[in-house]
């Protein structure tokens, strides 16, 4: 097959382990910005040129697509879709997940447990807000946060409301959520392929540091799963028809707690911390749905 990575960067970790484990399949296997391409719109012809050549070549995508990037870059992957051409993530998936208030109310929907999360229209009773989720302390994040950024632990009525009237005035859009002190700062992230859990791992912050997330000082463990677990990360791939996709979620007294899905997740972490082959596993799902 010939399979486009759509990747801003090449040199990443996970685009290069996807790069290799391709081509290690005898695939051709290339790596194109998404931001660099155009998009050719016309009757029963779609097309996209890049550089100095069509893609009409392309059998199957990956879609690397970076939260800066998120408009154009999913306009490139509907165009690829428009051309008949298997992605391993949709457009409108990713912008589903792209979206955290959207997927926690489709979640939500679904039955999936949370922490209780409130979303209002800038209001200033920051008092009744805090009421919502059981009171302080509470996380505030930003709905276009990503990797640990924009959320922040308010331990204080006052520390919220200077938050979140400091989010208001920049017309920077916030849901406030409990915050569930028996995970110690401590996270599970899930990576599901073709909606089963290939490899998961047990992050924790540093010491200090509510925020798990590796590249902030974080660690990580290999972790099995229980039961509940288990189906919390797949039912989350399919509400949101994401088959590929990191789920973070929190251990707490009442069972698993959904954090947030990401349709384009990191591979070092996870492979790393498993030894398990992951970029292998997005590569043979591609086969398979490719060809059937």
């Amino acid at each position: 097959m010939n399979i486009v990575i759509l990747s801003r960067n090449p040199n990443l970790f996970s685009t290069e382990r996807l790069v290799n484990e391709g081509e290690k399949r005898g695939h051709d296997v290339e790596v194109i910005d998404p931001l660099k391409c155009d998009l050719i719109i016309e009757k029963e012809k779609p097309t996209i040129y890049y550089k100095d050549r069509y893609l009409d070549y392309v059998d199957a995508i990956i879609p690397r697509i970076g939260a800066s990037a998120t408009f154009f870059g999913c306009a490139v992957v509907r165009q690829f879709e428009m051309m008949n051409v298997f992605t391993s993530v949709t457009s409108d998936a990713i912008i589903r997940s792209r979206d955290k208030l959207r997927s926690f109310q489709r979640l939500s929907k679904a039955g999936i447990g949370m922490p209780k999360t409130v979303f209002t229209n800038y209001s200033r009773d920051v008092e009744k807000v805090i009421a919502h989720v059981g009171g302080t302390p509470v996380i505030i994040k930003l709905l276009e946060g990503t990797q640990g950024l924009g959320v922040v632990l308010a331990e204080t009525k006052n520390a919220a409301e200077s938050v979140l009237e400091a989010f208001n005035g920049l017309q920077a859009r916030a849901l406030v959520q409990e915050y569930i002190s028996e995970a110690r700062g401590a996270d599970l992230r899930a990576l599901v392929v073709d909606g089963q859990v290939v490899g998961a791992i047990k992050r924790q912050g540093k010491e200090g540091e509510f925020r798990s997330n590796l590249h902030r000082g974080g660690t990580a463990e290999v972790i099995k799963l229980n039961e509940a677990e288990l189906k919390v990360a797949m039912k989350a791939s399919r509400v949101l028809k994401l088959p590929v996709c990191g789920v973070d979620m929190l251990q707490s007294a009442r069972g698993p707690l959904l954090l947030e899905v990401n349709s384009t997740p990191g591979l070092e972490g996870i492979e790393t911390g498993t030894g398990k082959n992951i970029a292998k596993s997005i590569i043979t799902y591609i086969e398979r749905n490719r060809n059937s």
